[in-house]
Order: structure tokens, then C-alpha cells, then sequence
């Protein structure tokens, strides 16, 4: 006899349950998709954004993780994100050093021309 109480989980039908992650992904347009987290008991936080393939963001859905975030946000989140490559993409192009190939013999034409 165990010692442990008989504790009854209710019996999940995988074959509803994949269908219904099929159904969600179909509907979903892009390849990637912007996702509000949605608090859950076992400690996720609520409200965070995170962008993800489509068919992870159709299993967070349907496992009820996650929904999808409001455009308003999306375009927030994504302006977010550009914010930090326009940086570096502006540093990186202030701190190339260009340089200019010239040939002797126009060095020494253009020093002439200069004497003269």
C-alpha cells in the first residue's frame, strides 16, 4: 500500500492538443511573432516581450503562456530594439579611417605641381 494520496490529473487528448497548435500557427502571419508573457503559478511574469518563431509562439498560445502582444506594443518593442544596432552602426561609422591608395609617380607629379 503506498503512502502517498492517489491524486487525479485530468487526461490531456494529444491529438486535440497538437491540432489545436496547428490551428494557432495557420493563423499566424509572420515568421516571427511579438508575445506578451502572461503570469502563471508555477512563477512566470506577466507582461514581458519576446520575439519568436511562429511555431514556438503557437505552442506558448495554445499552453496558455503567452498571447499575442497589442500593436502598440509591437512597434514599441521593436523601435526598442533597433534603438541599440542605429548606435552602433553611427559608431561604427565614425570610427573607420578611410584611406586613399596613391601611386608614387602621382605623388611626386602632384608634389611638383604644388613647387611650381
Amino acid at each position: 500500500m503506498s503512502c502517498e494520496p492517489s491524486v487525479t490529473r485530468p487526461i490531456m487528448n494529444l491529438r486535440t492538443y497538437y491540432q489545436k497548435i496547428r490551428d494557432i500557427e495557420q493563423a499566424l502571419v509572420e515568421p516571427f511573432i511579438v508575445l506578451e508573457s502572461i503570469e502563471t503559478a508555477d512563477g512566470g511574469k506577466g507582461g514581458l516581450l519576446t520575439d519568436v518563431p511562429k511555431p514556438l509562439a503557437a505552442k506558448m498560445i495554445a499552453d496558455g503562456r503567452a498571447r499575442l502582444a497589442a500593436e502598440q506594443a509591437v512597434r514599441e518593442f521593436h523601435e526598442k530594439k533597433a534603438e541599440p544596432k542605429r548606435t552602433a552602426d553611427h559608431e561604427t561609422m565614425t570610427n573607420k579611417m578611410q584611406m586613399m591608395l596613391v601611386p608614387a609617380a602621382e605623388l611626386t607629379k602632384t608634389k611638383r605641381t604644388a613647387k611650381e
